[in-house]
């Protein structure tokens, strides 16, 4: 367990500026593990390996070139998502064993929504059915982890429409708006935040 975690609720904060305080965060000295939640304005981002034909037509929604690991992804106000800015060396947890542990907090996070949800062999991520819930994306440098995960709450679920989400074609998505009404963007932070402090 980390003894020094904070939690830090952003908002909805640009993704070039996130990007770069992320970099510079993991990079000081005196480091402390923090998990932020927040919110981007519309965006589509390219992880490391993502092939730019995946982008079927952008419109008016900006394109950037990311750090993180995984395909072309949507980010849109809506979408909550968590950066993990962790030593996750200290956690004695390698990559793969991260991915699984952010995976599985996120299962556990819908099931107490009544959400069942499910993985995908060889598609990171979690999924309800076949239609996508949360989508991961990371990048560790120096025992340091960035970047994280997105979850799909209350959005124009459109923009999906213009990519092949995280490199599937015809790939769906969903959120949770739409498969419990009842819970309020003040309500989920609460809960990943509670989830999250018994995880780490």
């Amino acid at each position: 367990m980390l003894e020094d975690l904070t939690f830090k609720s952003l908002g909805i904060v640009n993704y070039h500026e996130t990007l770069e305080l992320m970099k510079s965060h993991i990079k000081e000295k005196d480091f402390s593990n923090e998990i932020w939640l927040l919110e981007h304005p519309s965006i589509f981002t390219l992880g490391t390996a993502a092939d730019k034909n995946h982008i079927l037509d952008s419109k008016d929604i900006p394109v950037v070139q990311s750090d993180r690991g995984g395909e072309v992804t949507y980010h849109g106000p809506g979408q909550l998502i968590i950066y993990f800015l962790l030593d996750i060396k200290k956690l004695d947890c390698g990559p793969n064993k991260f991915v699984l542990t952010i995976q599985d907090f996120i299962k556990e996070l819908l099931l107490s929504l009544s959400i069942d949800s499910n993985y995908i062999e060889g598609a990171p991520g979690v999924y309800v059915d076949k239609k996508k819930i949360a989508s991961i994306g990371l990048r560790i440098s120096k025992g340091k982890s960035y970047h994280g995960i997105s979850l799909n709450f209350d959005m124009d679920l459109s923009p999906f429409k213009q990519i092949n989400p995280c490199g599937y074609e015809g790939l769906e998505v969903t959120q949770i708006k739409d498969l419990n009404k009842n819970v309020s963007k003040l309500q989920l932070e609460k809960l990943v935040i509670d989830s999250l402090k018994n995880i780490f």
